[in-house]
């Protein structure tokens, strides 16, 4: 192909941006960024009654979150009713397509008539203007459609990207509604007009279009318009083995980015989700790019698997700066109401290995800002009343120690422990079940030096 390489990714607004459509936006992202091309942002809203800015809105924050920038766009079909119209004007000047005045009772009859016959139900093209053919009257009342005049002939067949070979007969698909009595357009028909008016190339999408592609194509080839080479990639299945939907069990790209985890961690796993470059699991931004080139799609469902998406995001974390981190880790700490301060980054550095998100982070981090009570269980299992007297004591050398820092602590922690003949988990455990309401923590004295030393007296002291 010597066309300039450009995809798209077109979601509708009647509904959150979800797992699968941000999949398909990132590998026509990286396609694009891999050919060196260009990304176009179209929002398909002509559904008029579901559509919303909300959600309108919701794709944009998503979109941006992932990093998928694009080159042209936000592109608002709504905004393209006039072009839509011209073309539709040209096509039944044309005979290429024409006024439908069926009623819905008129079509339901004929489906009905069909079945009784055992065939397959499909418009009889009643209304399509033919050599010879007398035409109904043309009732009074009824605002028509437009049809497509669909071939009756021959097979559309097209080399998937994805699929392969696939051939369909005209004689399955019947004459399109390319657009409604309200002069808008449906979705099969504006799809065509915007790709090729944007030139696209290349449209990755899922494969449940698969069967609406015949008819994009003789729409396309009866305009006269190139042809863009498609590839069909196959559905996100969720944990109970059906698909992932707007309407079934997805989750918006958005509450990821809420429930913490980070961009990079959702674009590696979405990559491969679907797609594959040998054995490689965890890679950048930058290797993807350089990688995607189409090939190695998957034609077999993907499934999600929240456990592995965790792992990866967990990677991420441990790779992040820790001032970037506590950034993320503020904000989740915002909407609990907790201001946190410039202890933060060493915070995150010291506990980000035993996390898989930023709440995650963030909860550990609250014990440092918040007071924390630890369960009647920890409680009674660690605080006894023979430690109590070696916490006693700690307090005791903490509160003397000249410099309160990590090497100072943990002095007074070996003298203590060495006074009492204890062993480190015998009185390391009491004091992290009161200093952060649990007996498993990073290093102790690591854990102290980033209280002040009033804050750990004071909670030494409800042992």
């Amino acid at each position: 192909m010597t066309r300039k390489i450009r995809t798209r990714i077109a979601p509708s607004p009647t509904g959150f941006l979800h797992l699968g459509t941000a999949r398909t936006a990132l590998y026509s992202w990286a396609y694009a960024r891999h050919h060196g091309g260009e990304f176009v942002l179209r929002i398909e809203d002509t559904d008029v009654a579901r559509s919303t800015q909300e959600s309108t809105d919701q794709i944009l924050a998503s979109m941006h979150w992932l990093g998928l920038e694009y080159d042209e766009g936000p592109i608002y079909q709504m905004q393209r009713l006039a072009r839509y119209q011209e073309v539709i004007a040209q096509m039944i000047a044309e005979g290429k397509a024409y006024h439908c005045y069926c009623t819905p009772e008129d079509l339901e009859a004929m489906r009905e008539a069909q079945r009784a016959r055992g065939e397959k139900t499909l418009y009889d093209r009643r209304w399509r203007p033919e050599p010879g053919k007398v035409l109904p009257p043309v009732p009074q009342g009824v605002p028509p459609v437009v049809r497509f005049c669909n071939p009756v002939e021959g097979d559309v067949t097209w080399d998937d990207l994805v699929k392969g070979p696939i051939t369909i007969n005209n004689r399955e698909i019947d004459d399109l509604i390319i657009q409604r009595p309200d002069g808008v357009p449906t979705y099969n028909f504006a799809v065509v007009v915007d790709d090729w008016d944007m030139a696209i190339s290349h449209v990755f999408r899922g494969d449940e279009h698969i069967n609406n592609t015949p008819w994009q194509i003789n729409i396309f080839n009866a305009l006269g318009a190139p042809l863009p080479q498609f590839g069909h990639v196959p559905v996100i299945l969720g944990d109970d083995g059906q698909k992932l939907s707007k309407r079934r069990g997805a989750v918006s790209v958005t509450a990821y980015e809420e429930n913490g985890y980070l961009p990079e961690a959702m674009l590696n796993y979405l990559a491969r989700l679907g797609w594959s470059h040998g054995d490689d699991e965890l890679f950048s931004r930058e290797q993807l790019v350089q990688w995607f080139d189409g090939t190695h799609l998957s034609k077999s469902p993907a499934q999600w698997d929240a456990a592995k998406l965790s792992w990866v995001n967990a990677h991420y974390i441990k790779q992040m700066d820790n001032a970037a981190l506590a950034q993320l880790v503020s904000a989740q700490l915002k909407k609990r109401g907790i201001e946190s301060d410039a202890r933060l980054p060493d915070i995150c550095a010291l506990f980000k290995d035993r996390c898989d998100t930023t709440v995650a982070l963030a909860n550990w981090a609250a014990g440092f800002y918040a007071d924390v009570a630890a369960s009647d269980a920890d409680r009674a299992q660690h605080l006894t009343e023979s430690i109590r007297p070696a916490v006693a004591a700690l307090a005791d050398k903490l509160s003397a120690v000249a410099n309160w820092d990590k090497v100072s602590i943990a002095a007074a922690i070996k003298e203590v422990l060495a006074s009492q003949g204890l062993k480190m988990p015998a009185l390391a455990m009491p004091v992290r079940v009161l200093v952060l309401g649990t007996p498993q923590t990073p290093s102790l004295d690591a854990v102290l030096a980033l209280f002040s030393r009033e804050t750990i007296l004071a909670r030494l002291s409800k042992s």
